[in-house]
């Protein structure tokens, strides 16, 4: 039996051609024309080394023009770059795996036009070398009345830079109710400890007073940390000391106070129907000597992590030998910079997608929903089932939640209005539609797939369109 089995196995094997038998293919030399000798070749040899693996397992030798099928679709997926543009309908403002903040056109504008040769560290008026950070600072400081500001490539770097510049070897004192942990598994006691700060905790998860700070500090304390808690909510039977006396404690012992407030907000959410977020300007007047935030969360700009504060706390971190670690790129100077300068001219609302999308009123949304759905309907009665099967059994407007996301204002729900699609398959549309041109991310409840256009930006919606037809 199995000499059988190992004659059959070695017969299919024969049956494979070699690379030189598939290149001189019709369809395999318009390939070679078009993407280059190497590629095309090096496509075939995995196609081949494939289906050489799957005849071990018992499978028959494809055909010719199966194999040469495959190769054209590999060399599609090597050629096409694995990050690119999605539609967000998932009602998430601030989607962490979706690239956190959409950019305003002026800050991708900004971001393309310093793609080439710009001056960012040449100092036009003089013709000499000056320096990057100069670029994003002044618009810093003019926003949140610091003296002076840098921007590193995280928050998270933010954190490391100041603990390891400023508290190497020394103590850090901090509630334990702010022991957090943000994105990716990254803990504050582990950024603590790689920092070289030793952490000291004081208080009980739920509640901590300033008398706890007070007992805590001694001569080795370097600073009293201030984490907001962004990304989780305790409620009940909880106490924590405010900023502000914090600040009077620390100043009055000769230690500094450093705040990490993660979502950047330099607006009041309140007037969204939000819970107050707290503002980098209002810690930096309760006196807090350092303020570090996000660039892509609340503050609706790109990637980045930026400290505001003293100016001679911020000048000993832009000597520290870290910070050249941690340095931003020219594109995200520039982008930063171009999203302020719409908080500097009181745009920021109308020009800032993630404030755009958070104010977006339910007469706003209900149109475009009414719309899109009574466009589905239509094409439900005009077209039959797709060869996939799956069957769409109803269209309808409904009520819902979205939400803020990101690690801000965690259960707080923006109302608005959903899409339901009912179909016999969901988990076959919301992977046809992730799998499409342009793919779309929605979200399924209840056997239905669901569609928020809060997080759709209307420009999308003719692409929302081609999506749903193309997969229904």
């Amino acid at each position: 039996m199995n000499t059988t089995m190992g004659k059959a196995t070695q017969e299919e094997l024969r049956k494979l051609p070699s690379v030189d038998r598939l290149l001189y293919e019709t369809d395999i030399q318009s390939l070679m024309q078009e993407h280059g000798h190497e590629l095309t070749v090096g496509a075939i040899q995995d196609v081949l080394a494939e289906a050489r693996q799957r005849i071990l397992q018992g499978e028959a030798c494809p055909e010719i023009r199966e194999l040469r099928a495959r190769a054209a679709t590999r060399l599609s997926g090597l050629l096409r770059p694995s990050l690119y543009p999605v539609i967000n309908a998932t009602g998430v403002v601030i989607h962490t795996n979706l690239g956190r903040a959409p950019l305003s056109p002026a800050a991708q504008d900004a971001m393309r036009e310093t793609s080439a040769y710009c001056n960012l560290e040449y100092n036009m008026a003089d013709g000499r070398r000056g320096s990057r950070y100069v670029h994003a600072e002044s618009l810093l400081c003019r926003l949140t009345d610091a003296e002076a500001a840098l921007v590193v490539n995280n928050d998270a770097g933010a954190v490391l830079l100041i603990l390891t510049a400023l508290a190497k070897e020394r103590e850090v004192v901090i509630s334990r109710g702010q022991l957090v942990e943000i994105g990716g598994g990254f803990r504050i006691p582990e950024v603590m400890a790689q920092s070289g700060a030793r952490l000291v905790e004081v208080g009980t998860t739920n509640r901590t007073y300033l008398r706890d700070y007070e007992t805590a500090i001694t001569g080795d304390t370097a600073m009293l940390l201030h984490v907001h808690t962004s990304n989780f909510r305790l409620i009940g039977f909880v106490h924590q000391a405010p900023v502000a006396d914090l600040v009077a404690l620390a100043h009055a012992r000769g230690l500094w106070v450093v705040e990490d407030l993660g979502s950047g907000a330099l607006l009041d959410t309140a007037q969204f129907g939000l819970s107050h977020e707290p503002t980098i300007q209002e810690s930096l007047a309760a006196g807090v000597d350092l303020v570090c935030f996000s660039g892509d969360k609340l503050l609706g700009g790109p990637q980045a992590g930026v400290i505001v504060g003293r100016r001679e706390l911020i000048d000993a971190l832009k000597r520290h030998p870290m910070t050249r670690a941690l340095r931003v790129s020219k594109s995200i100077l520039a982008g930063l910079q171009a999203t302020l300068l719409h908080y500097l001219e009181g745009d920021a609302l109308s020009r800032i997608p993630v404030w755009q999308i958070i104010a977006s009123d339910l007469e706003q949304i209900e149109p475009r929903a009414v719309a899109l759905a009574t466009w589905l309907r239509e094409k439900k009665g005009s077209s039959p089932p797709s060869a996939g099967g799956t069957k769409v059994l109803e269209i309808e407007v409904t009520d819902g939640w979205s939400k803020v996301g990101g690690g801000s204002l965690p259960e707080e729900p923006l109302p608005t209005r959903l899409v339901a699609i009912r179909v016999s398959a969901p988990d076959e549309l919301a992977s046809r539609l992730r799998l499409g041109s342009p793919p779309v991310i929605g979200r399924i409840e209840r056997d239905a797939f669901l569609l928020d256009l809060r997080t759709v930006l209307p420009a999308e919606d003719a692409a929302l369109r081609r999506a749903l037809q193309a997969a229904l």
